[in-house]
């Protein structure tokens, strides 16, 4: 048998990605389910087709770097309305438009202190996305920002008690960190906080 369509092998990513988001949505220990994340996320990026190393990159033999699991970064926050929501288009890729629609906006607590916004991907179907750019950006995490949320792509830290679940030891880099040939959607401005978040993937 040839080699699986492009457009299989995708659909097999994103399918896995989400059983992976489903593992942790159901873990009693946030720790251990970020463990068992990474581990599952190095063998995605060591093995599958659509890994986005290039086949030399040594990553694939170390496995992606985060910093220790950080339990002061977990919240689970409620939505607050914005009154004037932002929106985007945003080029990614040669006839490819995303576009984001700002929902609202949460308040994070210490040792983070301040506000993030919160998006939706205006596609078929369309998913909650959180992008963010902290402190670290463009020295020990990518200059463009990282990825919290996709639910699109099955990225998805569900709902704690009707509040949202954001836990940045699970950020993790956009493709386009690992190759030029990906182009993705960035974090906005409204997506930008001044503290260091040392949680999640870094450089």
């Amino acid at each position: 048998m040839g080699e699986q369509p492009g457009e299989l092998t995708l659909a097999e990513w994103r399918r896995e990605v989400a059983e992976m988001y489903a593992e942790v949505r159901g873990a009693v220990d946030p720790a251990q389910a970020h463990a068992r994340w990474r581990e599952r996320r190095d063998r995605l990026f060591r093995e599958h087709p659509q890994t986005p190393l290039e086949p030399e990159d040594p990553m694939r033999v170390t496995g992606v770097p985060y910093w220790p699991y950080d339990p002061r970064l977990r919240f689970a926050v409620r939505m607050l309305p914005v009154s004037a929501p932002a929106s985007y288009s945003i080029p990614t890729g040669a006839d490819e438009v995303t576009r984001i629609r700002q929902i609202g906006s949460v308040e994070l607590p210490e040792p983070i202190a301040g506000r993030l916004a919160i998006w939706w991907l205006e596609q078929y179907g369309g998913g909650i996305f959180v992008p963010f750019r902290d402190a670290t950006a463009g020295s020990s995490s990518y200059g463009a920002g990282r990825y919290l949320l996709d639910t699109a792509k099955g990225a998805d830290l569900g709902l704690d008690s009707g509040r949202l679940v954001l836990d940045f030891n699970f950020s993790y880099h956009p493709s386009c960190r690992y190759n030029a040939g990906w182009q993705c959607p960035l974090a906005p401005p409204e997506s930008v906080v001044a503290a260091p978040i040392e949680a999640g993937e870094k450089l």
